[in-house]
């Protein structure tokens, strides 16, 4: 296969500063309500002037720039102002411990860490050794200058495409998260799943649900809607399905991705209405059942438009926006990537792949040289592919991929837990949720008071999202000959 042959090198050149000026770049609705327009000339503005004022600090090209922020304009404006220097982005998801923030820095070592009121308290709890900074909603007031956003201008970094751009953690299930490195290459194949599956029509308002941090919030939030022609809306506000409908309506939202709990949610609670100014509905992270995307395509004529992605590899799947798709399917590989089925285990040509990562953080080289194997189960029926499993002991719940080793290692910090093992089980909602099953040390009794302590226990430790919403006393834990937990035989118990 040729070589893959980047659109655009640096996306605050190419995508930001050849927009119109005047159009809509971003609308950021805000937990009180505040609303807020940015045009792609404030974007490139605000964005330059960031740059610089991290240059002014210390950050050079290549060096790490980490951020504990939620769904914000400065979030966004951020991400802009570190790529457009070169440097490397690392956004972490709000809800992160002091405990998970520390494993990312020690991996890491950024230069810099963002953060905002909420999240200042358990960034300084881990203690880097680096500048924390502390963003606000006044420092992108005109009239209220401060340094982050009123600096000098900085110039538009000389970027290769394998230079490296974003970090992204993704969970294990026998170790802590691993940093994923993606570089330049990965934030230009974006256009690829942006029109091909993403699908926001030129000139609408796409709204992409999922908070900073995970992959698909990084490449789906702004960078796909503004690679389709669209505008990119963010809500700074926890899931509320009234709400969420309300902000479709009110805000005429044209294009909108969101997890798979949240349309199920939707769709169990509420009457959906028509949602005339909404075109395209796209899911990922999941499969989504069929009764959803039925009850959906009820009320407002759409079919939910399923794909397929893994952290290392960007997307990979899709039901393009003209595609006549079974119900369920995750699609069809997107244009340019060969991929195929081996003893039901999804295969995929890495050199096929423009958002295939570089390195893992600990320096292991992207296996450029073989297949890459997936890990998850797939079936093909009639050219589409059918998600069925995992063949390892990823635990995903409401969009969230929890490696079981993370809550396994939060509960092991309990006095009162000797053993942990946690699995999924299966959940209408969410999917699945997270279910541990304990051995208890000597002095301590089953009850449903330490069932509670035990998962409120994890909250604190670890991002609350990974709490077990199940806990099971036993004996002992199946396990091999050589010691390891048979999760398997967990699994094929829970109720």
């Amino acid at each position: 296969m040729a070589a893959y042959s980047p659109p655009f090198v640096n996306p605050t050149a190419e995508i930001v500063q050849q927009a119109d000026p005047d159009r809509l770049a971003l609308l950021s609705l805000g937990y009180g309500g505040e609303r807020r327009q940015w045009s792609f000339a404030d974007v490139a503005e605000f964005s330059s002037r960031f740059g610089g004022w991290l240059q002014s600090n210390g950050v050079a090209q290549g060096d790490t720039v980490m951020t504990v922020l939620g769904s914000r304009p400065e979030w966004v404006l951020a991400m802009l102002g570190i790529w457009r220097i070169g440097a490397v982005a690392l956004p972490c998801h709000s809800s992160l411990r002091p405990h998970d923030l520390d494993l990312r820095i020690k991996a890491a070592q950024p230069a810099l860490i963002l953060c905002e009121a909420s999240t200042a308290e358990a960034v300084r709890a881990a203690s880097p050794d680096c500048l924390v900074v502390e963003l606000g909603c006044e420092h992108l007031d005109p009239d209220a200058p401060s340094d982050p956003f009123h600096a000098k201008p900085s110039e538009i970094a000389d970027l290769a495409p394998d230079d490296p751009a974003v970090v992204i953690f993704t969970s294990g299930t026998t170790a802590g998260p691993t940093g994923i490195v993606h570089g330049v290459r990965w934030l230009a194949g974006q256009e690829v799943q942006a029109h091909s599956w993403f699908g926001a029509p030129v000139g609408s308002l796409a709204w992409c649900t999922a908070a900073p941090g995970w992959s698909k919030s990084a490449r789906n939030v702004f960078l796909a809607p503004w690679i389709c022609g669209a505008s990119a809306l963010i809500h700074d506000a926890p899931f509320d399905a009234d709400q969420r409908l309300e902000v479709l309506q009110n805000e005429r939202v044209g294009a909108l991705c969101q997890a798979p709990t949240e349309y199920r949610v939707i769709a169990a609670r509420l009457e959906i209405p028509p949602l005339a100014d909404l075109t395209s509905m796209v899911a990922a992270g999941e499969a989504l059942d069929p009764e959803v995307i039925e009850r959906f395509r009820n009320a407002t004529g759409l079919t939910i438009r399923d794909g397929y992605g893994q952290t290392e590899t960007g997307h990979l799947t899709g039901v393009g926006p003209d595609d006549d798709c079974p119900a369920g399917s995750m699609g069809k590989a997107l244009p340019g990537i060969d991929l195929w089925i081996d003893q039901g285990e999804l295969v995929v040509d890495p050199t096929s792949v423009p958002t295939f990562f570089l390195r893992t953080l600990d320096g292991e080289p992207a296996p450029m040289d073989k297949p890459w194997r997936t890990g998850d189960l797939v079936r093909e029926r009639n050219g589409f592919l059918f998600f069925e499993g995992r063949d390892d002991d990823i635990i995903s719940s409401s969009g969230y991929r929890i490696g079981p080793f993370e809550v396994e290692s939060a509960m092991g910090t309990h006095p009162a837990v000797a053993e942990c093992a946690a699995v999924a089980a299966p959940d209408r909602e969410r999917g699945s949720v997270v279910r541990a099953v304990v051995v208890l040390r000597d002095g301590f009794s089953p009850s449903d008071a330490l069932a509670v302590e035990l998962g409120d226990h994890v909250k604190q430790v670890t991002a609350p999202y990974k709490y077990p919403r199940i806990v099971d006393f036993v004996d002992e834990l199946p396990k091999t000959s050589s010691g390891k937990i048979r999760r398997s035989v967990l699994r094929g118990e829970s109720a």
